[in-house]
């Protein structure tokens, strides 16, 4: 039996303990949000409709957890520690960036113009502490023996991944389940080779959470969009080849730069089969 073969039980096993934390994270979330503790976390969509950020903190938790346990030797803290950090210091995003004081602090424009002005944006602490566990997790995964520059160039792409892939697929959470599907799409082709345990269990948590997340209940959040991100960022910097990380890396970065200026919501509106994908499942408005 090929190591392919041999690995797909333990890739679905994966996947569906993703699913099941995921649905046991959204019950728990469901019931706290019907309490006065919910109420920090409720918020008025796109559409006008009420809903809850606790989506979030159930995807992070069922993700972080099942890519721990996925994980390639040698990878498993790295998975917890970006996942949690990222997870933690995006629900104070959620919690802190609502205040009105905070509410011109949004994007890179944002916080660096918070900064100059005196004032730490929660989007700053975010994007340090997201920043702090890449770098971190670059260390822990580093290539035993490994030249000191193909080490620092290795360093320098997973720090990047993580950390990139983290804020672009919170960037994308501005709609309902689009956040989730890209999510899905990205773990299910990644799923496969060496690391593909990584992915494994975030594809089983959030295809458990879309139905909500389309179903307008719940949103991912900096919470969510930012865990299921940073290690999905991981998976990408386990690839092997060095080049392939590069060019996903410049596609990332390309993105971000260009989400300060372009909306995405506008261009997938405005191209077709994108349209399509992103408007799969969701609610009419």
């Amino acid at each position: 039996m090929s190591a392919r073969r041999a690995g797909a039980p333990r890739r679905l096993l994966l996947a569906l303990g993703g699913a099941a934390a995921a649905q046991a994270g959204l019950a728990a979330a469901g019931a706290l949000a019907a309490r006065p503790a919910g109420a920090p976390w409720h918020r008025t969509n796109y559409a006008g409709r009420p809903v809850t950020l606790l989506g979030g903190p159930a995807l992070a938790v069922a993700a972080t957890a099942t890519a721990a346990l996925g994980a390639p030797t040698g990878t498993a803290a790295a998975a917890a520690l970006v996942g949690t950090v990222s997870g933690v210091v995006g629900g104070y995003d959620d919690l802190a960036g609502a205040r009105p004081e905070q509410a011109r602090d949004k994007g890179l424009a944002g916080h660096l113009a918070a900064l100059r002005a005196g004032r730490v944006s929660a989007g700053a602490v975010k994007v340090a502490g997201i920043g702090a566990a890449a770098a971190t997790a670059a260390l822990l995964t580093r290539r035993p023996g490994a030249p000191m520059a193909a080490a620092l160039a290795d360093g320098v792409l997973t720090t990047g991944l993580v950390a990139g892939t983290a804020n672009l697929l919170n960037l994308l959470d501005l709609r309902p389940g689009r956040a989730a599907k890209v999510t899905a799409l990205l773990a299910a082709a990644t799923v496969s080779g060496p690391a593909g345990g990584l992915s494994a269990g975030p594809l089983g948590a959030a295809l458990a959470v879309l139905p909500a997340d389309l179903g307008e209940r719940v949103m991912l959040g900096d919470s969510g969009a930012n865990a299921a991100g940073a290690l999905l960022g991981l998976r990408l910097a386990a690839l092997p080849s060095r080049r392939a990380r590069t060019a996903l890396l410049s596609g990332v970065v390309a993105l971000t730069l260009a989400s300060e200026k372009v909306s995405f919501t506008r261009v997938i509106e405005a191209t077709p089969g994108l349209r399509e994908l992103d408007r799969l499942g969701r609610r009419a408005t």
